[in-house]
C-alpha cells in the first residue's frame, strides 16, 4: 500500500492507522481529576498515555508507516534521531526483519541508546545535536543506498503520528482543547491535520515548546521554518533546530497558539505525573502538561482538555514526592 503524498489529511491518516494497527498499541486515555494537579476542579482533564507505546514514545507510528508503505532496499533503512525516533525505527525494523542504521548526537540519553542497540540496529553517535546526526545520516543514505526515514519531515511520518489524533478523538470525543509538545512538528502536524477535517474541527490544538528550543515559535514569527535555539532539558526530543517544511503550513492554519515553558516547569510536570499517576515521563513527554500546570495555558471553567504524554524514555525511576 502506498501512502506517499504531500497531502496530510484525515483520509490518509485513517489509511495509515489501518495499515499500522496490527503493529502498534492503542494507548490508553486516563481521565484525571484536575484538582489532583492543583487546577480548577471544573476542568475535565484527559491524558493520552502515548509513553506506553512500543519503544516508549509515539514514534513507532511513523516508523511503521514508512516501513509498511515504502519499498525497502537491500541496504535497509537509516534514520537520524535525538533518541526516540531512532529507537522506534530500530524497533519497527527488527519486527519486520529490515536492517537499520541509526545516527544520534551526543545529547541522546543512555536509555535511548540502549534501546537502539537492544533492537539490533547499527548505532552511530555523530555530533552534538540532532542536526549533526541528520547530516551524517544523509551522507550514509547517499553512499549506502539505504532508505532515509526522517523524524518529522516526510509525509509518512506525519501520517503515522496523526494516528494519535485518530485514537484520541475516539477515546475522548468531547474535548475542547488538545495540548501537544513540539519538536520538529511531526506529532502536532499530524494531530492538527486529523482534527482539521473532521466533525471536531473546532477543537483548539495548542503547541508547547521549551523556552530553550522555540522552533515553531520562531517559525511562526518569521513566516517560515528558521533555525532556533536547540537546548534545554528536553534537547534529546524537542530541539531539532527548526520545524519541518511539511508541518509548517498545517500549523499556520490549524494550530491555535504555541506556548513556551521553562525547564523548571517541565521538571515540575514530571514530578506531578509521578505523584498523581506514578507515571515516569521523560522531559519531552511532560512538556505539554507543563503548560497547564505552570499557567502558560489557562483553561476556562469547565473546559475539556486533552494532553498528550508522548514519551517515557528516561533514566529516572521516581521522584522525591
Amino acid at each position: 500500500m502506498s501512502l506517499t503524498t504531500t497531502a496530510i489529511d484525515r483520509e490518509r491518516i485513517a489509511a495509515a492507522h489501518r495499515l499500522i494497527g496490527p503493529h502498534i498499541r492503542r494507548t490508553p486515555v486516563v481521565e484525571v481529576a484536575a484538582a489532583d494537579f492543583g487546577l480548577d476542579p471544573s476542568v475535565r482533564l484527559s491524558l493520552k498515555l502515548e509513553l506506553l507505546q512500543h519503544a516508549g514514545s509515539f514514534k513507532p507510528r511513523g516508523a511503521f508507516t514508512h516501513l509498511l508503505s515504502r519499498e525497502i532496499p537491500a541496504a535497509g533503512v537509516v534514520a537520524a534521531s535525538g533518541g526516540n525516533h531512532g529507537a522506534a525505527v530500530a524497533f519497527a525494523a527488527r519486527r519486520l526483519g529490515v536492517p537499520a542504521t541509526i545516527f544520534v548526537p551526543t545529547v541522546a540519553s543512555p536509555v535511548k541508546l540502549r534501546q537502539i542497540r537492544d533492537c539490533g540496529a547499527r548505532l552511530v553517535v555523530e555530533g552534538e545535536r540532532y542536526a549533526d546526526a541528520l547530516a551524517a545520516s544523509q551522507r550514509w543514505a547517499a553512499s549506502s543506498g539505504a532508505l532515509a526515514i526522517h523524524a518529522y519531515d516526510q509525509p509518512e511520518t506525519l501520517l503515522g503520528q496523526g494516528t494519535v489524533g485518530a485514537e484520541l478523538e475516539e477515546q475522548a470525543p468531547e474535548l475542547d482543547t488538545v495540548l501537544v509538545a513540539v519538536g520538529g512538528g511531526g506529532l502536532i502536524g499530524g494531530v492538527a491535520a486529523w482534527y482539521a477535517g473532521g466533525e471536531h474541527d473546532a477543537i483548539r490544538i495548542v503547541g508547547v515548546e521549551p523556552e530553550l528550543a522555540p522552533t515553531l515559535t520562531r517559525a511562526l514569527e518569521a513566516g517560515r521554518p528558521v533555525d532556533a535555539e536547540a537546548g534545554g532539558i528536553a534537547a534529546d526530543s524537542l530541539a531539532p533546530r527548526r520545524v519541518g517544511e511539511l508541518m509548517f503550513p498545517i500549523a499556520q492554519r490549524h494550530v491555535a497558539q504555541v506556548l513556551l515553558v521553562t525547564d523548571d516547569a517541565i521538571r515540575q510536570a514530571q514530578e506531578a505525573l509521578w505523584r498523581v499517576l506514578r507515571i515516569v515521563a521523560e522531559p519531552g513527554g511532560a512538556a505539554a502538561l507543563a503548560a497547564l500546570l505552570a499557567g502558560a495555558y489557562r483553561p476556562g471553567a469547565g473546559e475539556r482538555i486533552g494532553v498528550l504524554v508522548c514519551g517515557g524514555n528516561t533514566t529516572a525511576v521516581g521522584f522525591d514526592r
